[in-house]
C-alpha cells in the first residue's frame, strides 16, 4: 500500500466508544520531505486513539522552513484530505504545529521576582508571572520567542526545587530556556496553516515534540539526547536531572544524505532516495564490496552498475558529519558520555538507516536506540504510525493534551486550594489548643506545604512543556 493512499482506521467504531469528554487534538506536522495530520484522542486508559491520519508530499518546505507558500498549504490540504478520508465524522478547526528549521536558536536566561505577599505560600499566577516576564528577555532584532521553559526553580535559598507552588518565601526565581525563531520564517508557518483553513493552537519545537511521544520517565531521570533526523534538518533535545537542559538544530538531514548520492554517483533524485532507503548503510565496513546495483539507463544509454560499498561511503560520511555536530553539542553543556546514562534516541525518518547505531555509539561513545512513538498509543493502530517518521506529530497531539489537562487542573485548583488551606489552618488550631510552640506550628505548616508539593509533583516528560496561554500576534 503507498503511503499516500488513505487509510482506513474504522474510526466510526471508535467515536462511539470512547470517551466523548475527552477533546479531539490534531498534529500538524510540516516536514521537508512529507506533511502528516494525524488526529487522536485519549481512550479511558490515558492511550491515544488515532482517529484520523493523512500525509502529503512536502514540495514548498526546505531545511525546516516554509520557501513556497502557495505549495505548502497545497500540501496540507491535501494531508487534511486524506486524514478526512480516513474519517469522514471528523471535524478539524485547530492543530498543534511543529516548528524546526536552522532559524532555531536557544539561550539560557535567569529571572526573580521578589513576592508581595511573602507569609502566603506561593502560587501559580505567581509563577506565570515569572514566566512572562522572560518574554521580554532582549533578543537580536528580526527574531521572535516562540517557548519559555522553565528548569530548576529557587525559593530563597532552597535550590533545584521542580515545582514551588506551596513553598514559602520572600524571592522565587528559576533558570529558563528560552527558544527563539525567525519572525518570517513563524510568519510563513501560520500564514500557511490559516490559509489552509486552520487554526495555530500553539507551535511547538519538534525536538521537543518528538521527545514526549519516544521517552520514558526512566529515560528522563537517566538522562538522554533525543536525536530527530529530520528531512532537512536533525534537531536535538538533550535533558538531564529531569529537566530540559539544551536544544540545537543540526543544519543537515535525510534530504543532504539524498543530494550527496545523487551528486556522488550521478543519478536522478528519486533513484538516489530509492537506493538509500533499500541498500543504504551508515557504515561502510558493513557493506558488501563487490555487490552492485543496477540503475535502468536514460533515454536509450547503457544500465549504470552502482557499487553498494561506495553508498555507504557516501552515506557514511554525511552522518558522521551529523554525528560530529551531535558530540560537539553534548560537550558544549558538560554532558559526556558518563553523565547520559540514557544514551541517545534516535528518531525520525532518518533513524531508520541500515547500521546507524552502531556508527552512532562509536562515533559519540554513548549507547543508542531507536525511538518508535508506541508507548502513547492504544492497540488497533496501523502499523505506519508505530514508525519514527511520526514520532512528532504524536508528540504533538500530547502536548495539547498536556494544555488541556493543565487547564482542567487549574479551574480545580481554587476548591482545592481552599480545602487544603482549611485543613491546615484547622491542625493549626488544634495544635494551638494543645499547647504547642509557636516553632511546632511552623514546622507543621511546612510539613504541610511539602506534602502539597509532593501530592502535585509529577516525574512526568509532558510536564516540561507547560507554557503560558496567550494570544500571538504574527
Amino acid at each position: 500500500m503507498s503511503t499516500n493512499e488513505p487509510k482506513n482506521i474504522q474510526t466510526n467504531t471508535n467515536l462511539t466508544n470512547m470517551n466523548q469528554e475527552q477533546p479531539i487534538i490534531v498534529g500538524l506536522d510540516i516536514g521537508t520531505t512529507k506533511i502528516a495530520a494525524i488526529a487522536g484522542r485519549k481512550n479511558e486508559f490515558g492511550k491515544l486513539e488515532i482517529l484520523g491520519f493523512g500525509r502529503a508530499n512536502s514540495n514548498g518546505v526546505q531545511h525546516g522552513m516554509v520557501l513556497n507558500i502557495d505549495q505548502t498549504i497545497k500540501a496540507i490540504q491535501t494531508a487534511l484530505e486524506k486524514c478526512y478520508e480516513s474519517n469522514p465524522d471528523l471535524q478539524i478547526g485547530e492543530v498543534y504545529v511543529g516548528i524546526a528549521g536552522h532559524h532555531i536558536k536557544s539561550l539560557q536566561t535567569r529571572g526573580d521576582i521578589v513576592r508581595q505577599n511573602i507569609e502566603e505560600e506561593i502560587k501559580q499566577d505567581e509563577i506565570d508571572r515569572l514566566v512572562a516576564d522572560q518574554y521580554r528577555t532582549y533578543i537580536p532584532l528580526g527574531d521572535q520567542i516562540i517557548d519559555v521553559i522553565p528548569q530548576e526553580f529557587t525559593v530563597d535559598n532552597f535550590q533545584n526545587i521542580p515545582d514551588p507552588i506551596g513553598y514559602s518565601g520572600v524571592k522565587v526565581g528559576a533558570n529558563f530556556h528560552i527558544i527563539t525563531g525567525d519572525k518570517n520564517a513563524i510568519r510563513n508557518i501560520n500564514r500557511s496553516v490559516e490559509k489552509a483553513g486552520l487554526n495555530t493552537k500553539d507551535l511547538v519545537l519538534q525536538p521537543l515534540a518528538s521527545a514526549a511521544a519516544v521517552m520514558s520517565d526512566q529515560d528522563l531521570e537517566a538522562g538522554v539526547a533525543i536525536v530527530d533526523i529530520g528531512g532537512g534538518t536533525t534537531d536535538l533535545a538533550v535533558f538531564y536531572e529531569g529537566i530540559l537542559k539544551y536544544t540545537a538544530v543540526i543544519p543537515f538531514g535525510g534530504e543532504n544524505i539524498t543530494n550527496d548520492i545523487k551528486t556522488g554517483l550521478g543519478v536522478l533524485k528519486t533513484q538516489a532516495e530509492a537506493m538509500k532507503v533499500q541498500f543504504g548503510s551508515a557504515l561502510s565496513d558493513e557493506a558488501k564490496s563487490n555487490t552492485f546495483i543496477t540503475i535502468p539507463g536514460l533515454r536509450g544509454m547503457a544500465p549504470k552498475e552502482i557499487s553498494v560499498k561506495n553508498l555507504a561511503n557516501i552515506i557514511q560520511a554525511r552522518m558522521s558529519e551529523i554525528m560530529d555536530f551531535v558530540s560537539y553539542h553534548l560537550k558544549q553543556v558538560g554532558l559526556d558520555n558518563r553523565m547520559l546514562n540514557g544514551g541517545i534516541i534516535l528518531t525520525g525518518g532518518g533513524s531508520q538507516l541500515k547500521h546507524l547505531l552502531q556508527l552512532t555509539e562509536y562515533q559519540t561513545g554513548l549507547n543508542a536506540r531507536i525511538g518508535y512513538p508506541v508507548e502513547h498509543l492504544s492497540g488497533g493502530h496501523i502499523e505506519e504510525l508505530s514508525m519514527p517518521m511520526y514520532s512528532t506529530c504524536i508528540g504533538l497531539i500530547l502536548k495539547g493534551y498536556n494544555d488541556y489537562e493543565n487547564k482542567n487542573k487549574q479551574m480545580d485548583g481554587n476548591f482545592i486550594e481552599v480545602k487544603s488551606r482549611g485543613i491546615l489552618q484547622q491542625e493549626i488550631v488544634d495544635a494551638a489548643a494543645e499547647g504547642v510552640a509557636e516553632t511546632e506550628v511552623k514546622n507543621i505548616k511546612q510539613r504541610k506545604t511539602l506534602k502539597g508539593f509532593m501530592d502535585t509533583f509529577k516525574d512526568n516528560l509532558i510536564e516540561l512543556f507547560k507554557e503560558e496561554e496567550e494570544d500571538r500576534s504574527f
